[in-house]
């Protein structure tokens, strides 16, 4: 069977495949990878645009004057994407049940419900992404590498919160049958 034609991978395979995608980084764009500072610029430079005596009242909207821009952070966001997708055909894995059975046994079957769900999760995820002055990839992977104090610290506390929220909305995971 074709590596790409399976559902999931190894995490070592792909964690040393994320390390190779971040040496290539630092090598041709002099940065680390992250993805959130796509929005973030996107949404700053916007916010100028459209709405200039808002902006100037935002600290961080005030500070960062880039027009919103295709750059390389979008084009990270986008292969995501769209290696995702690729992903997804190559795996025949296109079509998972909108509503996963462990959200089910918790929130119920609606989709509307998941979809919320997964609008303010995501929400959540972007302002701690501004809290914490950059987002998982760009703390625990492009950090980490680098060796910074602050990512060190990140990594840990990122993983036991999620693991606490994980436990916090879903519970112990239920026991299978033999």
């Amino acid at each position: 069977m074709s590596i790409l034609a399976r559902r999931s991978w190894s995490p070592y395979a792909v964690g040393a495949g994320i390390g190779v995608l971040s040496w290539f980084s630092f090598l041709t764009a002099k940065q680390p990878i992250g993805i959130t500072a796509a929005f973030e610029g996107t949404a700053a430079g916007l916010g100028q645009r459209f709405a200039p005596r808002w902006s100037g009242a935002n600290a961080y909207v005030a500070e960062n004057d880039e027009v919103p821009k295709l750059d390389w952070e979008w084009m990270l966001a986008a292969g995501v994407a769209l290696g995702s997708f690729l992903s997804s055909r190559a795996s025949a894995d296109r079509h998972p049940p909108r509503v996963s059975a462990i959200w089910a046994r918790r929130f119920g079957t609606s989709p509307v419900r998941r979809d919320l769900g997964a609008f303010l999760g995501g929400a959540l995820m972007m302002l701690g992404a501004r809290v914490a002055k950059g987002c998982t990839s760009g703390h625990a992977i492009s950090g980490n590498m680098q060796l910074a104090a602050s990512s060190w610290l990140f990594s840990p506390v990122m993983a036991a919160a999620a693991a606490g929220v994980a436990h916090l909305l879903f519970g112990r995971p239920v026991a299978r049958a033999r």
